[in-house]
């Protein structure tokens, strides 16, 4: 009882604890335990070691998602991060308005909106007969695409589909913390005589660093989770171009019943996504102390 008097802020972090503990250490147990073992629900786990790693690398569908996953994170994060500065930089600089108001808000929707429901739209929208892009191709007389049938166009369509969808959430970051940086700076920088372009590399880009580091972070860890974007518009097709991580624990656990094999693949993309994070934040580092 003296040890909960003198350490009475236990209490209001003790259901945040629960919480992590029952959805998130415990499930990264097991997952790491059913790892070694062949499980498929129906019978008892049964414990082969090391097999299920040693498969991956000769998982030719591991494989061809890992290099997918990195593909779709390579594209992805660099150009939302740089789409939402941009907008930011441009609605804290020229539309502090209702109008600025409005443009936030419209660039938001996609955010709230459920990404099965966006998949299943930019489907529709990129449609080879009646898509909504190849009819503007149309009117320019330029020749219909086959966005998402071919292997060449259907990482870039849905890449793109993700850009639309989570740039306003990055905008809104970076929208508040370009409010937050001093105008007196960006009035010196004019009396020096700064263009727009050097206050945006030598001011506004340094004072959002940390900024930019979560961006970056946040982005690259939801683009290694990327799963319903790709269920609903491609399934993984066509082949298997845009075969992702996540679609492939999903095709072991719960088409094939190789659970076991599929935690295998959770607990690698666990540890790759680990290493990323740590890599980016070495770097970041680096630049901030350089």
């Amino acid at each position: 009882m003296k040890f909960l008097k003198k350490n009475n802020g236990l209490f209001y972090i003790l259901p945040s604890f629960i919480l992590i503990l029952l959805f998130s250490i415990i499930p990264l147990i097991m997952t790491f335990y059913f790892s070694f073992t062949k499980y498929n629900v129906v019978h008892a786990p049964e414990w082969v070691g090391l097999k299920n790693y040693r498969n991956l690398f000769q998982d030719s569908f591991f494989k061809a998602s890992v290099k997918n996953t990195i593909v779709y994170t390579v594209l992805v994060v660099p150009l939302q991060t740089l789409f939402s500065l941009l907008l930011a930089d441009l609605l804290a600089k020229h539309f502090q308005n209702r109008f600025g108001n409005a443009i936030r808000t419209v660039l938001f929707i996609p955010v709230i909106s459920s990404m099965i429901l966006v998949g299943t739209v930019w489907k529709f929208i990129l449609s080879t007969d009646n898509g909504l892009m190849n009819a503007i191709l149309s009117l320019f007389h330029l020749p219909r695409v086959n966005w998402l049938g071919t292997q060449k166009t259907a990482m870039i369509s849905i890449c793109m589909t993700s850009i639309w969808k989570n740039v306003g959430y990055f905008l809104v970051i970076y929208y508040a913390g370009i409010m937050d940086i001093p105008l007196t700076y960006y009035e010196s920088a004019r009396v020096d005589g700064a263009s727009k372009l050097q206050e945006l590399l030598y001011i506004t880009l340094p004072c959002l660093k940390p900024i930019t580091y979560l961006v970056v972070t946040l982005g690259t860890i939801w683009s290694f989770q990327v799963f319903d974007l790709v269920y609903s518009m491609t399934g993984g097709g066509p082949g298997r171009s845009t075969l992702t991580l996540v679609l492939i624990i999903y095709q072991y656990a719960f088409k094939q019943y190789k659970m076991g094999y599929a935690c295998a693949v959770s607990f690698a993309l666990f540890l790759l996504v680990l290493l990323v994070s740590a890599i980016q934040k070495t770097a970041f580092r680096e630049e901030k102390e350089a």
